[in-house]
Order: C-alpha cells, then sequence, then structure tokens
C-alpha cells in the first residue's frame, strides 16, 4: 500500500488532473449518458459538486491540521448538492473550468505543505478519502489505469484485512446476502476470472465476442464452487488473482482505455465492485 499523503496527491495530480480531459474524450452521446446515470442534466453539474466539496473541505482540513476551531455542520446532502449546481450555474464555462482547476491545484499545495502529523488525525483522512479517493470511484465517468490500479493495490488489498475488524461481521454478511465471507472473495475472484478472460481476448481479438452468462446462476455456481474450499484456500485464491490483475491492468496499452467494452469491463469489475461489496461502506 502506498503512503496516504503521497496517495492522495497523486489523486490530485493524476486522476483529477486528468479528470475533464478524459470525459471529453467520450462519444457526445456516451458522456451524456453516463452523467445522467450519476444523476446530473450536464458534466458542469457534476464537476459544480465535486468542486463544492473541495471548497467545503480544505478549510476544514486545514483546521484541524492547524489544531483550529472550525464551524461543525450536520450536512443535507440533496440540499448541498443543489446549492453547489445553483452557484456555478451562470459562470462563463471558461471561467469556471478555470476555478475548477485552479482550485485542484491549491488544494494539492496546500495538502502537499500540512505538517505530516495530521495525516494521521482521524477526521483528516476521513475528509480526504471523502472528497478526493471516494469521490473520484464515485463519480466516475471515463476510467484511467491510475483508479484501476488504485483500486486494486489499496484497496482490494486491504480487504480482507477490513472485513476481519469489522464488529458486526454478520450483519454485513447479510447485507451483502451471503452467509459467509468466504462466498463474497469467491465472488469477485470468478467476476475478475471472467473479466480478464474478455479483455485478453479482445485485446488478441478486435472482433472478439462473448456470451452473456445469468447473472443469478453464475453466482449460484460460484457459491456452490468457494463452499467446498476452506477459508484458507479462498483467501490465497483472492489475493493470487488480486495480484494477477494488477499485472494485467499494467500491461495494458493505453488505447485500451478507450475501448469502450475493456473500459466498462475494467469499471465494474475492478473499481465499482469494490464499493458494490466495501465493508466500510
Amino acid at each position: 500500500m502506498q503512503n496516504f499523503k503521497q496517495r492522495t496527491l497523486n489523486f490530485l495530480e493524476i486522476e483529477w488532473a486528468t479528470y475533464i480531459e478524459r470525459f471529453n474524450r467520450l462519444p457526445v452521446d456516451v458522456g451524456q449518458k453516463r452523467v445522467n446515470g450519476q444523476g446530473y442534466e450536464r458534466f458542469r453539474d457534476m464537476l459544480a459538486h465535486i468542486l463544492c466539496w473541495w471548497e467545503e473541505a480544505m478549510p476544514v482540513i486545514l483546521a484541524i491540521a492547524e489544531e483550529r476551531e472550525y464551524e461543525r455542520k450536520k450536512y443535507d446532502f440533496d440540499v448541498f448538492n443543489a446549492a453547489a449546481i445553483e452557484k456555478y450555474k451562470d459562470w462563463d464555462e471558461t471561467e469556471f473550468l478555470s476555478h475548477f482547476e485552479k482550485t485542484r491545484q491549491k488544494a494539492a499545495a496546500d495538502l502537499r505543505s500540512m505538517n505530516e502529523a495530521a495525516w494521521e488525525n482521524r477526521r483528516v483522512r476521513g475528509w480526504v478519502n471523502g472528497v478526493f479517493i471516494h469521490h473520484a470511484r464515485e463519480h466516475l465517468v471515463a476510467l484511467s489505469r491510475f483508479l484501476t490500479l488504485d483500486t486494486l493495490e489499496n484497496e482490494w488489498s486491504t480487504y480482507i484485512e477490513d472485513f476481519s475488524s469489522v464488529e458486526d461481521k454478520n450483519a454485513f454478511l447479510k447485507k451483502q446476502g451471503v452467509e459467509n465471507f468466504r462466498e463474497i472473495l469467491g465472488h469477485v475472484v470468478e467476476w475478475w476470472g471472467m473479466g480478464a478472460r474478455i479483455i485478453e481476448g479482445i485485446m488478441s481479438d478486435p472482433h472478439f465476442k462473448w456470451e452473456d452468462v445469468n447473472t443469478d446462476a453464475f453466482n449460484a455456481d460460484v457459491i456452490a464452487k468457494y463452499a467446498k474450499l476452506s477459508d484458507e484456500e479462498v483467501q490465497k485464491q483472492f489475493e493470487m488473482k488480486r495480484q494477477d490483475m494488477v499485472r494485467l491492468v499494467q500491461g495494458l496499452p493505453d488505447d485500451a482505455f478507450s475501448n469502450r467494452d475493456i473500459e466498462e469491463w475494467l469499471a465494474a469489475d475492478m473499481v465499482e465492485h469494490f464499493d458494490e461489496h466495501a465493508v466500510n461502506g
């Protein structure tokens, strides 16, 4: 796992720095559909939402780091998000995008110079994770290699350990609709395997076609398969497959992320799947 400070700076200087550029490469209809799927009418509105959370978070983060008092709020997220769109709706496009970029750069500079001890503060880490790291997965509209690898290397890598620290494991398992943690791990491993086969097939043959599976039947077969294995065996398979997926993503050429089928499988399998099954979600 990466140092949390450096990981955060990488999100600001790599993931968020290329966020708008990556979106603009999408065909217009694809980009619009993805933005609408996020619940926004325009990409600009989603950027306003992201920007306002950065503007809200940074004064709080710096106040905590510098041991200053700050206003503690209880957020009505619907109200906050509506106000964010309203705040920037009449801004000139060039001025708005310039402000977004300047805010990103200032956040990176301020975080870089923040005292090292603050990075261990639970509230600082909570704000940073929420607005700079988790938010990138939540508002994924054009997948990057960076986000894919970060999720594999910094989220999935501690998944087993994170589950072991959950106090009410039964409640988590019930919410996930499974009887034991082994079923979740097996489910993830098998979907990774299917995604990898499809991605490798597309890379070797641009005309490669795959047959859609019945999801319920597939998941039922996974449960039956992994019921025969011990917890230790499943955990070992999970970690081996995770490392396989890291190598797969590292080895993909840049243009693979412009292939809609590859990008959508990577996004669903590696990134979105994590938050679907996150133990701290």
